[in-house]
């Protein structure tokens, strides 16, 4: 059985371009791999809130503005072990550089480390960086500002 998943993420992009990610092992695969801060969006949950409140237990970061949505993917994967499918939306967060601090003990049975990247780091990196094109989604960003009209949705399927 597969289980649908609304999700949100943030982008968290300082005024130097640096992004901060989670490195995270999930038990069931086998190398790790870093995220943008984010997650599951309870039933009825407006995005807003559910960045904040996942925010909030992921970073200890408890005040931001919502920036532009710049980013949409179906991700299908096992998770603990459920099928999950899960619809993700990612925001674009302009913040000050600042230490994150995890609260969520689910998060921590997963979560590695946090990491302020470079573009050109992320570039360079042989680690697993999750979406593959943040780069190219934080470049166009950048470059063009948010994008304008319906996003398309990346499909993956593990």
């Amino acid at each position: 059985m597969v289980i649908d998943r609304q999700a949100i993420r943030a982008i968290l992009l300082t005024p130097q371009n640096e992004v901060l990610l989670m490195r995270i092992r999930i038990p069931d695969t086998p190398l790790p791999f870093w995220i943008c801060p984010g997650g599951g969006m309870e039933a009825g949950e407006r995005p807003e809130i559910a960045l904040q409140r996942e925010l909030q237990e992921e970073l200890g970061l408890a005040s931001f503005e919502l920036g532009p949505l710049v980013w949409r993917r179906r991700h299908t994967f096992n998770f603990s072990g459920k099928r999950l499918c899960q619809t993700e939306g990612y925001h674009i967060v302009q913040v000050e550089k600042f230490e994150p601090v995890i609260s969520d003990p689910v998060e921590m049975q997963v979560f590695q480390k946090f990491h302020w990247w470079s573009l050109s780091e992320m570039k360079s990196s042989n680690e697993r960086v999750t979406p593959l094109s943040l780069v190219k989604i934080i470049e166009d960003f950048l470059k063009y500002g948010a994008p304008r009209g319906e996003l398309e949705l990346e499909v993956l399927v593990d």
